[in-house]
């Protein structure tokens, strides 16, 4: 999928943006620096950054785009994997980091040495890099505003959180808290971590539920943990409540199957895998001259009830509902934050 009002600015855009860009980039590398690749949004990321890259390397936009992934969500480990890609010599680094400030140190060691660094998702706060992210406070507080919509009532929820200690993480509960203290509606009584992957989450649910009462209303979630979710309270003999999905293949045919025979009701969001290509954009971007601010905001992909079916026709099985982009898509993106 393109976002194609994107493309639709960026071709009112594009002369303005390619007068400032004058380097050539066809001689750069650019390297991918991942801290984590265990659930299914880490494995459509890494894909969606194998095709575009790829193809920008044969037709001679940069000289090379390669990925690679600690084996632990480690920040001594991704430190030292920047500090071997400085090293090696690429002219960017992307990184999705395991720490906004523990790679702060690496990440300056490569600005110090010439190297154009950009994050996104897990960003980093040192200042000479460049940031992409989701609004993802806001990401959370939207799924207790839906809820407060739709259970107007409120009532007990159970939060499932992310990896801990990443900023994704902590800007989504952020947000979920915010949401739930400015309704007044509801109340968390239980909260887990499910580190974004079903498996996980579907064992920490099962773990937490006997402590809890029947009469929880809904599961406010990170994104890969939905289904998880409603598999724990399925084999708990329990109701299933309202569980806020995130937009993996699993997770939306596990809703249109319950849609289709009870009218069940909910809605998906999440941050685009994507968005790794569009960092992969913005370096190559800065590379080429371009004037890129340094924080880019792009907005979190959300599938309400009446959009279901569509959504889940374009999303492979196994993958993540997902948005990629093409070098005007980044050039638009710039422009609009310019």
């Amino acid at each position: 999928m393109r976002i194609t009002s994107l493309g639709m600015a960026a071709a009112l855009v594009l002369c303005g943006i390619t007068e400032g860009a004058v380097a050539d980039t066809s001689d750069k590398r650019i390297a991918l620096s991942n801290n984590y690749a265990g659930n299914s949004w880490r494995q459509a990321m890494l894909r969606s950054w194998e095709k575009v890259a790829s193809e920008a390397v044969e037709n001679g936009t940069v000289a090379a785009a390669d990925a690679f992934t600690t084996a632990e969500n480690q920040v001594t480990e991704q430190a030292a994997q920047i500090q071997n890609l400085i090293l090696q010599g690429y002219d960017a680094i992307v990184v999705n980091a395991a720490s906004p400030e523990g790679l702060n140190g690496a990440v300056k060691e490569a600005c110090d040495a010439g190297i154009v660094v950009v994050s996104f998702d897990g960003i980093v706060t040192e200042p000479c890099a460049w940031r992409i992210a989701v609004d993802f406070k806001q990401m959370g507080k939207d799924e207790v505003l839906y809820l407060s919509e739709n259970l107007p009532e409120g009532g007990k929820l159970l939060e499932i959180r992310g990896l801990a200690g990443v900023f994704v993480d902590d800007e989504i509960s952020a947000g979920i808290h915010e949401g739930v203290a400015e309704t007044g509606k509801f109340e968390i009584v239980g909260s887990v971590h499910g580190n974004w992957a079903q498996d996980v989450a579907q064992k920490a649910v099962a773990g937490i539920l006997p402590s809890l009462s029947d009469d929880i209303v809904a599961v406010v979630t990170q994104g890969g943990d939905g289904y998880g979710a409603a598999q724990a309270f399925k084999a708990a003999g329990r109701d299933i409540p309202v569980i806020v999905m995130g937009n993996r293949h699993d997770e939306l045919t596990w809703w249109k199957e319950q849609k289709d025979a009870n009218g069940y009701e909910t809605m998906s969001v999440s941050i685009a895998p994507g968005v790794s290509t569009l960092a992969f954009w913005v370096a190559q971007q800065v590379l080429d001259g371009a004037d890129v601010p340094k924080d880019l905001t792009v907005p979190f992909l959300r599938i309400d009830q009446d959009n279901l079916e569509d959504n889940l026709a374009n999303t492979e099985e196994g993958g993540v509902a997902n948005v990629e982009y093409a070098l005007e898509d980044a050039q638009a993106v710039i422009s609009g934050a310019n």
